[in-house]
């Protein structure tokens, strides 16, 4: 499965572990490109380049490569695509108040690990050794497996070489363990009681054998559902018990049994249908043959199919959004008709010459 956009935007992460290489795969050049200006800015190095087995990972204490005053810094995230380590507590807009805080990073390469303090020499005589800190220069992997229990990737770092130099070889360093979760008490305000915890409220209803073998037959649902409507004309029995009337509303229509029942009963309608079209067409054969009488039902089973499909279409279509604004656009049009009729039978013409009535000019013309 290839790479997103978002996945290499996102990349940055707080977690230790490797649990997967997907890193390592390429990313498109496309996905460099901005569409907008509020677009991320996404980068990503060469997949050579790119870092397998990251031995820096959040957690850790780290020197800068090349400082001289050898401060501890701890990482906070890392981004496998660009291999750049963010520091904890490092911020590029220190002092600049109106600007957003942003964390420094610096190269995988330019990372020491810390690895503990040792008593240095005495420069002088009659000076006290001073304890000076020891840092990784250069990190090995040792046993890379995966861990189908935790599924993730392990392996052991060890420590190659040291600055300063010390005499012992491949020191085995510990992963970062998380910090501890600080619980806080609960609030015994917003809390709920164990004792309102163990109460029981609800309380099922009592089933006669005489209304279960009543309810079987559906008509109390019935008399219930009209009650609703007719609350005056049709009585009901109201202690009967309100969970078997509402078992269809209640119960939910898009389970996998009820899925798979409509899916059924819908295979074996479109079969029952196709043998009807057959059997229709093998009574009127007409001097055709057998082959083409079945290819002729075939050809009228799928005419019906497209027909019904165009028909639910539109039954799904005309929903009751739909069937009011036809409705109000149809009483607009017939009352724009009316005005315009009753504007026309209205219609008054002030006397000018030229006018011809019919009425009263062949009047005019006899007399």
């Amino acid at each position: 499965m290839s790479l997103t956009r978002i996945q290499v935007q996102r990349a940055t992460t707080v977690s230790p572990w490797t649990r997967d290489f997907r890193h390592l795969l390429p990313v498109p050049k496309h996905f460099q490109n901005r569409q907008t200006w509020f677009d991320p800015i996404t980068k990503a190095v060469r997949v050579k380049d790119r870092i397998k087995y990251w031995n820096v990972v959040p957690g850790d204490q780290i020197c800068i490569r090349g400082d001289t005053r050898k401060t501890i810094h701890e990482v906070l995230s890392i981004n496998k695509f660009t291999n750049r380590v963010y520091l904890k507590g490092a911020n590029l807009h220190e002092g600049k108040p109106y600007k957003t805080p942003v964390n420094r990073s610096v190269h995988y390469s330019k990372c020491m690990l810390y690895i503990g303090e040792q008593m240095g020499k005495a420069t002088s005589v009659g000076d006290q050794p001073k304890a000076i800190s020891v840092f990784a220069r250069r990190i090995g992997v040792r046993d890379p497996h995966w861990d189908p229990i935790l599924f993730r990737w392990n392996w052991k770092r060890l420590v190659l070489a040291t600055d300063p130099y010390t005499p012992k070889a491949k020191i085995e360093l510990q992963w970062p363990q998380p910090e501890e979760r600080d619980h806080k008490e609960p609030n015994p305000l917003l809390d709920t009681t164990p004792e309102a915890v163990r109460e029981i409220t609800y309380k099922p209803p009592v089933f006669s054998l005489s209304k279960l073998i009543s309810l079987q037959s559906g008509a109390t649902e019935k008399a219930y559902l009209r009650t609703l409507f007719n609350p005056s004309v049709i009585p009901f029995d109201t202690s009967a018990p309100m969970e078997v009337c509402l078992t269809k509303e209640l119960s939910n229509p898009h389970s996998r049994a009820k899925k798979q029942a409509r899916w059924q009963a819908a295979v074996k309608r479109k079969s029952t249908l196709f043998k009807k079209f057959i059997a229709q067409e093998l009574r009127n054969i007409d001097g055709r043959s057998i082959r083409d009488a079945r290819a002729e039902a075939a050809f009228k089973y799928r005419q019906k199919l497209e027909e019904e499909r165009k028909l639910e279409k539109k039954r799904r279509w005309l929903t009751k959004d739909r069937l009011a604004k036809m409705e109000r656009k149809s009483k607009r049009k017939a009352r724009k008709a009316e005005r315009q009729k009753e504007k026309l039978s209205q219609l008054v013409l002030r006397d000018a010459p030229n006018q011809f009535i019919p009425g009263k000019s062949a009047r005019r013309q006899e007399a």
